[in-house]
C-alpha cells in the first residue's frame, strides 16, 4: 500500500462498542471531563464533533489518512496518553514536562515522578497484565490486514467433547506454523519497524496471536454452546440465529465467512443463517437481506439489518420477510448499565420473554453478571442457567478511562433464558398461617 494511501486508523483505534469503553460512552465522558479516547480523538484527528467520528468509523471520511504508517501508529498512541495518577492530558502540562511511559507496561502515562509514585499501589496490581494489553492493540492491526484470524483446522472431535479452549487447542495440529507465518509476515516487520517501542519476544507475539484469535473466534463458539446447551439440533432442520445489538465492532471488516467455524463444529448440518442486527451495524459484504426460507445446507449464510431488534421484528420478521429466530444471542448488551440502556432494551427484553425465544447473552464480569441478572429477574424472566463461559477471549481489555482497574474479558460470563418465569416461581410464597 503507498504511504499516500493509509486509510484512516481501524476499530482497535477507535474504543469498541464490545469493549468496556464503548465509543459512545466515550463521548459522553466529554461531558463529565473524563479525559480517555474521546476528548483525545477528536483533537488528534481534527474531528469537530461525535458524528464526524461516526462516520470515520463506518469508513466515510474524506481527506482523513496518513502520510505513513510511523505517524498513524504514533496518533493511535498519543489518544493513550493522559496522566493516570491526575488525569491531566498533554495540553495541561507546563512548559518542558511531558507524559512519561511506565517502563514495565509501557500502556499507562505520569506527569511527574509524584504521580506515579502516588498511583503505583493501584497500578502494581494490573501492571503485568497491561503490559498483554499494549502489544495486543498493536498486534490487533494484524486483523485489518488478512494475517488474522488464522485458518483453523477441522474438529476431529464430536461437538459434544470439544467443551473447552483446551479441546479446541488440541485438534489444532499445525498451530505454531501458522502463528510462525505471521511472525516472519511483512506485516508484521511493518508494525515493529513504525510503532515507537521495541518488538516483543517472539514468544510475547504467539501468545498475542492466539489471544487475538481467540477473541474473533469467542463468539462462534459461544454461539456453537448455546446451540448445544438449548437442545438445538442443526442436523434436523436448517437454524436462524439473530445476534441482537450488533454494532461496528462485530460488522466493521466483517466477511461472509466469519461463522464459517460452525460448519467445523456440526459438520453435514442442514444450513444455519447468522443476522446480524444493530442500530450501530456497519454497510459491508454482510449488508444484505435476511433468508426467507431456508439458507444452504452445509453452509452459513451471514446478513446483517440496521435498526433496534424490536423495530426489525416488526418490520421483517412479522411480515414474514425475514425468519423467525431458532436462538438469539446478544454479546455484551450492557442494558445494567444506566436507566437510558434498560428503556432502550426493555422492549426488545420483553419481546424476548414473550414470543419465548431460547436467548443467551454475555457479559464481561461477575459485577455486570449480578446486576443483569436482577433486571431479568425483576422482568420476571425465565433464567436457566449462567456462569463463567468455557468460550471466554482470552485477550485482556482495558477500562479505558481508568486503567488501573481489573481489566476484563469478551463474553467471560453468559446468562441462558427462555420465556417466561412459571407462576409458581415467579410469586412469593403465601405467608404461613398461625
Amino acid at each position: 500500500m503507498a504511504t499516500d494511501q493509509i486509510p484512516a486508523l481501524p476499530q482497535a483505534f477507535a474504543p469498541n462498542t464490545d469493549s468496556v469503553f464503548s465509543d459512545l460512552s466515550g463521548f459522553f465522558s466529554m461531558d463529565t471531563n473524563v479525559p480517555g479516547l474521546s476528548k483525545v480523538i477528536l483533537n488528534k484527528l481534527n474531528m469537530k464533533d461525535y458524528g464526524e467520528y461516526r462516520a470515520a468509523v463506518e469508513g466515510k471520511p474524506k481527506g482523513i489518512s496518513f502520510r505513513n504508517y510511523k505517524e498513524m501508529f504514533q496518533k493511535m498512541e498519543e489518544t493513550f496518553k493522559f496522566c493516570t495518577g491526575c488525569n491531566a492530558l498533554p495540553e495541561h502540562l507546563g512548559e518542558g514536562q511531558t507524559l512519561k511511559r511506565c517502563i514495565k507496561c509501557l500502556n499507562v502515562y505520569y506527569c511527574t515522578k509524584e504521580c506515579q509514585k502516588n498511583d503505583w499501589p493501584l497500578h502494581k496490581k494490573v501492571c503485568k497484565t497491561l503490559r498483554l494489553v499494549a502489544i495486543d492493540r498493536l498486534v490487533e492491526w494484524l486483523m485489518f490486514l488478512g494475517n488474522l484470524p488464522f485458518p483453523t483446522d477441522k474438529w476431529t472431535k464430536p461437538t459434544s467433547e470439544v467443551r473447552c479452549w483446551d479441546d479446541w487447542l488440541s485438534m489444532q495440529t499445525d498451530l505454531s506454523t501458522r502463528l510462525d507465518s505471521i511472525l516472519t509476515s511483512s506485516n508484521m516487520e511493518t508494525l515493529w519497524k513504525n510503532v515507537s517501542r521495541p518488538r516483543p519476544e517472539d514468544t510475547d507475539l504467539r501468545q498475542s496471536l492466539w489471544r487475538i484469535q481467540s477473541e474473533f473466534l469467542s463468539r462462534v463458539l459461544t454461539v456453537g454452546m448455546a446451540i448445544q446447551q438449548f437442545g438445538l439440533d442443526p442436523y434436523a432442520k436448517p437454524l436462524t440465529i439473530h445476534i441482537i445489538g450488533a454494532s461496528h465492532n462485530e460488522t466493521m471488516g466483517a466477511r461472509l465467512t466469519d461463522y464459517d467455524e460452525l460448519n467445523r463444529m456440526f459438520p453435514g448440518h442442514q444450513g444455519v443463517e447468522v443476522v446480524m442486527v444493530g442500530p450501530e451495524v456497519v454497510d459491508g459484504p454482510i449488508m444484505r437481506p435476511p433468508l426467507k426460507a431456508f439458507g444452504p445446507r452445509q453452509r452459513v449464510f451471514m446478513s446483517a439489518h440496521k435498526d433496534l431488534y424490536h423495530q426489525f421484528w416488526e418490520d421483517l420478521v412479522e411480515r414474514e420477510e425475514a425468519a423467525r429466530p431458532d436462538l438469539v444471542v446478544g454479546f455484551h448488551p450492557g442494558f445494567h448499565a444506566n436507566q437510558g440502556l434498560i428503556e432502550g432494551w426493555l422492549p426488545t427484553l420483553l419481546l424476548l420473554r414473550d414470543y419465548n425465544i431460547p436467548t443467551l447473552f454475555t457479559v464481561f464480569n461477575e459485577y455486570e453478571l449480578k446486576y443483569s441478572l436482577q433486571i431479568l429477574l425483576e422482568l420476571e424472566v425465565n433464567i436457566q442457567d449462567s456462569g463463567a463461559n468455557a468460550f471466554s477471549s482470552q485477550k485482556p481489555e482495558q477500562v479505558q478511562s481508568s486503567p488501573n482497574t481489573q481489566p476484563v474479558y469478551c463474553s467471560s460470563h453468559f446468562i441462558r433464558f427462555q420465556g417466561l418465569l412459571p407462576r409458581d416461581q415467579s410469586e412469593e410464597p403465601p405467608a404461613e398461617a398461625y
